[in-house]
């Protein structure tokens, strides 16, 4: 695991689209109307159209593949999210998605990452940890 050092870090950001949410809900069946009905957001605490929680999740899964890539053959795997959704995300907001590695558990060939997704206006929108296996 000498590929991965405490510290590293690895980010991904993406401006959100109308396209992208729709296309998550298609290909995951999330057909909530808070994400897909203007009229129906706007009665919502939110007051207009959000964004799946779990698309913040998969830009995570993105930077966990930049990871992955760092270990030597056969590679490594996510296997795990820990993750809290702390403010919506909103059609046009520009969100990076960041891993930290925080601990190395060598006897498991284990990496723990701490992981954010932040706006552009700096509201930290989804936290928590990511673990990734080296195999």
């Amino acid at each position: 695991m000498d590929c991965y050092a405490i510290g590293d870090t690895a980010d991904f950001a993406k401006t959100v689209s109308e396209y992208d949410i729709y296309g998550f809900a298609g290909i995951v069946g999330d057909f909530y109307a808070v994400h897909l009905n203007d009229e129906y957001a706007k009665t919502t605490r939110f007051e207009k159209r959000i964004a799946q929680g779990c698309l913040s999740v998969g830009f995570l899964s993105t930077v966990m593949g930049y990871m992955a890539q760092k270990a030597p053959s056969p590679g490594a795997v996510s296997y795990r999210y820990d993750i809290t959704f702390n403010a919506p995300v909103f059609i046009g907001d520009t969100v990076t998605a960041r891993l930290t590695l925080e601990e190395k558990d060598e006897d498991r060939n284990v990496c723990v990452f701490a992981a954010d997704v932040t706006r552009q206006d700096g509201v930290v929108v989804a936290s928590g940890k990511t673990w990734l296996k080296v195999l």
